[in-house]
């Protein structure tokens, strides 16, 4: 897990329409970083609706939510449309960002270990610098938590 006061590290990615972005594009502007286990599923759909919902909120204190996981583009762009989602998607099969940013992780369910992603949230400032680091966070509860954080 990286932690708060350091460089956020660089990606390009697609996101669900196929189109690449980076990190440097969004200088200027806060940006919530999530990383979640796989569209679809019951928590990380909570967690993305959860951020849509309070996208316009996100949108008016400067900040751009950007969800990764490492679904395919075709994935992502079936979760938006299902749910609506008004925020980027973006698609690392390669696992680049999710590994840069440490989330690939050991996880235990019902006491059998395996490699995943473990849901986690980083803020960035307007300058790339991580200011905080969101750990084992509740789906549900996530975006309220992120929302209330930015000042």
């Amino acid at each position: 897990m990286l932690e708060a006061g350091i460089k956020a590290p660089e990606f390009e990615l697609p996101d669900q329409n196929g189109t690449m972005h980076t990190l440097e594009e969004y200088k200027g502007k806060k940006v919530i970083l999530y990383f979640y286990p796989k569209d679809n599923t019951p928590g990380c759909t909570k967690q993305a609706c959860g951020f849509g919902e309070l996208y316009p909120q996100f949108m008016e204190k400067g900040a751009v939510v950007l969800g990764v996981s490492k679904d395919s583009v075709a994935s992502h762009k079936k979760f938006e449309e299902k749910f609506s989602l008004p925020f980027t998607l973006l698609s690392d099969p390669e696992q680049k960002a999710i590994k840069a940013y440490d989330v690939w992780q050991e996880k235990k369910n019902y006491g059998k270990v395996s490699m995943g992603v473990v849901r986690t949230t980083y803020l960035i400032d307007e300058q790339g610098m991580i200011v905080k680091v969101f750990k084992n966070v509740k789906a549900a509860e996530n975006p309220k938590q992120v929302i209330e954080s930015i000042s």
